[in-house]
């Protein structure tokens, strides 16, 4: 049985020439068991953002190439969704794509007495750097247990 790191790596060697040959980019890859049940599922996004009718389509193509493949050998569901507004940061290219924006960073451990900043990303390498209201915080990169793109639904 193929582990889960193996199973992404397969399908991102077909996928993602595939999304690029469609105008998506592929934000993330997941192989995970949820309700006792298998998932497959990619999140793609592309320039202006992405509607049902992309994920359909991507979904469409993608599903004929892992059937072609078959990378997995248990029996599991597809699924391709956006990365919606409060995105995920996960990799160094989600956090470098981030800067200039307003993001939400939790820590593994206090740091300055809190787990949790708000701020505009300023800048990201070993550290991320964030601006909290004036006050710019430098916050080490493995210290970062979860971060997001944040969106004030308030002022809506």
């Amino acid at each position: 049985m193929k582990s889960k790191k193996s199973i992404i790596q397969t399908v991102t060697e077909f996928a993602s020439p595939l999304a690029e040959e469609l105008g998506y980019i592929i934000w993330d890859i997941e192989y995970v068991k949820e309700g006792g049940k298998m998932i497959l599922r990619f999140t793609i996004d592309k320039e202006g953002g992405i509607g049902i009718e992309d994920c359909e389509k991507f979904h469409r193509a993608v599903d004929v190439l892992i059937e072609e493949a078959d990378p997995i050998e248990d029996a599991y569901t597809l699924e391709v969704s956006s990365p919606g507004i409060e995105r995920e940061l996960k990799y160094n290219w989600h956090f470098n794509a981030a800067i200039g924006q307003t993001v939400q960073i939790k820590l593994y451990k206090p740091l300055d007495g809190q787990k949790t900043f708000v701020g505009e990303l300023v800048s990201y390498d070993e550290n991320a750097v964030i601006d909290c209201a004036g006050k710019k915080m430098e916050i080490p990169a493995v210290e970062i247990a979860k971060a997001n793109i944040y969106f004030d639904f308030t002022n809506i």
